[in-house]
């Protein structure tokens, strides 16, 4: 498989999706580009208060479960960054969605 998008939409808890920002922004976002994760861009709904999405890209399958591992499996994200998450985040909602850009995207 040739490079990927991965387009991750998450819906905030009630009141949270300022904290949840700040949070992605100063410490998951760093955390993850500090791990090699290539992230494109965040953004928050301008109609639903509650939706956060962001996109990240990966070179092959192979990067993508590296880095996967890299980030998820590391101490401090299953000691400090993790359990943080279920405070601002409705995991069940979570939707991740797989992408190949056009042949004209503007991003590649």
């Amino acid at each position: 498989m040739a490079m990927f998008f991965e387009l991750r939409e998450y819906r905030t808890l009630p009141g949270q999706r300022e904290n949840w920002v700040r949070f992605m922004e100063e410490e998951i976002i760093p955390f993850q580009v500090s791990k090699g994760m290539v992230i494109l861009g965040s953004f928050v709904g301008e109609e639903e208060d509650d939706l956060y999405v962001w996109i990240r890209r990966f070179e092959s399958e192979e990067e993508r479960e590296n880095l996967y591992a890299a980030v998820y499996e590391s101490d401090k994200w299953v000691n400090e960054i993790g359990p943080k998450i279920p405070g601002m985040m409705d995991r069940s909602k979570i939707v991740v969605r797989r992408l190949e850009a056009s042949s004209r995207s503007v991003i590649q």
